[in-house]
């Protein structure tokens, strides 16, 4: 809006009233003229004035007609229009504010009265556009403070997992591998993005607990004692006491905790089983298999995939999801998955719905 000269168009099919209305306004105002709808709706669409002042009875077109295609356009809905007529009924007014106008003028004209009327329905246009573009400065605020913190948390994921990755070097790379493959079984499943957000950080951080391990077993060759894989078993429950008070959108804590149970409640460390075990960490579960199993271990040589996959296969539906399995071996029988360690792992992508 040209706040010192806005342009008002004048739609009426009466010389007369137009005269007067430019000679009202024509000190303040830029004016345009209209003696039909369709002249109307074309200069609208070519200078989108600020305001209009439509009559309502002109032949050809109504205003009502005129205004319903002004408020049907997403270009000119915004334009205030006061409606001027001759015709006072209450029910011609209603009709008017339920199309859209802001106002009636009654003919015949009063000066001051369409000055002060005109005046107000251009502050309160002046102060919408206003609001609309604090809105819009706003909004780009946040979005870039959520983006800084969005980085920061990126960042802390990503450190988390080297520190694991740190004290047992035999297994870096795990993590990541675990998540490509747990996100790319997800989405063959058909989960929704949002909740493959979850997914993926749980992923990341899925084996942090590990840090609370000696590196002596860690990287024990050889098979582990009792005792050992007993202290092994802690670190889904670390991972959930580091993770539980971080405020994610997903439960990634309840995820991270709950990737070594088995739905036939032969998992750890909770024993649950079934449904009570949430979707990502069955899906978390079975790409983690896989990855372990595949690859090497500083206690036994790499038994690459064709292994891993015939090991969950073996416990479809007993151990490991049965659609989860499914869906891993579609990845690498059909779809020729393979993991990317030269790809960046994503983590945070913009602005995921609550979960």
């Amino acid at each position: 809006m040209n706040s010192s000269r806005p342009l008002i168009l004048i739609v009426d099919d009466n010389p007369t009233n137009i005269d007067l209305l430019v000679n009202t306004l024509k000190a303040e105002h830029r004016l345009g003229i209209a003696k039909n709808g369709p002249k109307a709706l074309e200069y609208v669409a070519r200078q989108k004035p600020d305001l209009v002042l439509l009559d309502i009875m002109m032949p050809e077109m109504n205003g009502y007609e005129v205004i319903t295609r002004l408020k049907a356009n997403p270009e000119t809905a915004a334009i205030p229009v006061i409606f001027i007529t001759a015709m006072s009924q209450t029910i011609n007014k209603t009709t008017g504010f339920e199309l859209g106008a802001v106002d009636y003028i009654t003919k015949p004209f009063n000066a001051a009265e369409v000055k002060a009327r005109i005046r107000t329905h251009l502050s309160l246009e002046m102060m919408r556009l206003q609001l609309a573009s604090q809105n819009v400065f706003l909004e780009h605020r946040v979005a870039q403070k959520t983006s800084e913190i969005r980085e920061i948390l990126n960042a802390s994921i990503r450190t988390m997992a080297l520190m694991v990755e740190i004290r047992d070097p035999y297994t870096a790379g795990h993590q990541q591998r675990v998540t490509q493959l747990a996100c790319a079984i997800a989405e063959k499943l058909g989960v929704a993005p949002d909740i493959i957000e979850g997914l993926r950080i749980a992923g990341i951080l899925h084996d942090l607990g590990k840090i609370r391990i000696p590196v002596s077993i860690l990287s024990r060759a050889g098979s582990l004692m009792d005792a050992e894989l007993e202290m092994i078993k802690i670190h889904p429950r670390v991972s959930f006491e580091i993770l539980k008070n971080i405020p994610f959108p997903w439960p990634v804590a309840e995820i991270v905790l709950q990737h070594h149970e088995r739905i036939d409640g032969s998992g750890y460390p909770q024993g649950l089983s079934g449904d009570q075990i949430l979707l990502e960490s069955r899906i978390l579960a079975v790409a983690d298999v896989v990855e372990a199993t595949s690859s090497f271990r500083p206690y036994r040589p790499a038994h690459g995939i064709e292994a891993a996959l015939a090991k969950i296969t073996q416990s479809k539906g007993v151990k490991y999801d049965a659609e989860a399995v499914s869906a891993c071996q579609e990845l690498f029988t059909k779809d020729r998955f393979e993991f990317d360690m030269e790809k960046d792992t994503p983590l945070l992508s913009p602005l995921p719905h609550q979960y």
